[in-house]
């Protein structure tokens, strides 16, 4: 079952492609996609990737969580529901 993960602090130039990506090294990525502005369409700095199961999200978490990512040090921990 896929696990989803909120990606906080994203640079406002990434895209969901630019996304996907630096998870992969860690495992299947399911989808990946940046929150965008209802009106302006632009980044609002955060978005969630679902990883396939929970061994590669657990490891994406670890290895990305506080790490820099042009030049921004993001946030990565397990979504939760609202």
């Amino acid at each position: 079952m896929a696990v989803k993960l909120f990606a906080g602090n994203l640079p406002w130039t990434l895209g969901d492609d630019s996304l996907k990506s630096t998870f992969e090294p860690y495992g299947k990525v399911v989808n990946a996609r940046i929150i965008k502005d209802r009106d302006t369409g632009k980044s609002r700095g955060f978005g969630f990737v679902e990883m396939e199961d929970n061994a590669e999200a657990e490891k994406a978490m670890q290895a990305l969580n506080g790490s820099e990512l042009n030049g921004r040090k993001i946030i990565v921990n397990e979504a939760k529901a609202r």
